[in-house]
């Protein structure tokens, strides 16, 4: 067993813009999947936004009541990555370009532990760049998202899973 399976979870964090639509169901995808897995213990998620306009807001309604006919729970309230993430998390996935930029121009000036990457690097599809954004859209834009979280966090478990040596 790896020492990082003895001394420490491995812990996600997923962010988007706001963190109200795709990283408050990337995390509820997410945390289904670890409990499906029975590996609790093992690794943790949590999410946040890189503006801190809908701070302390709940996920976007139109986004719980799709998660929700999935029989996948969103919940939390809203909050921006911050300087703490940075060494707090094991891995911080972006879903889109703008973000992902963000969060690096966010990072602390000195070295951090997190490593940092696009969540679409775990979608099979190369075409797939990006989560779009489905604030300003309809119901199916909703549907889209969770089709996209849900592939990516099957691929992301077991990323996780090799990075705790199960």
């Amino acid at each position: 067993m790896s020492s990082l399976s003895l001394m420490q979870l491995y812990k996600i964090l997923f962010v988007c813009m706001g963190n109200i639509c795709r990283s408050p169901a990337a995390e509820a995808v997410m945390k289904r999947l670890i409990e499906d897995e029975g590996l609790t213990k093992q690794i943790k998620c949590d999410s946040a936004g890189t503006i801190s306009y809908h701070t302390g807001d709940s996920p976007d309604p139109r986004m719980h009541a799709a998660a929700e006919s999935r029989n996948i729970k969103t919940g939390g309230y809203a909050r921006q990555i911050n300087k703490n993430d940075y060494n707090n998390f094991s891995l911080i996935l972006t879903m889109d370009e703008d973000n992902y930029k963000n969060v690096l121009s966010m990072s602390p000036p000195n070295n951090y532990s997190a490593e940092i990457k696009k969540f679409c690097d775990f979608i099979s599809d190369p075409s797939k760049t990006e989560i779009p954004d489905p604030y300003y859209g309809g119901d199916q834009g909703f549907e889209e998202v969770l089709d996209l979280l849900e592939e990516g966090c099957s691929s992301l478990i077991e990323y996780g899973r090799s990075k705790i040596d199960i």
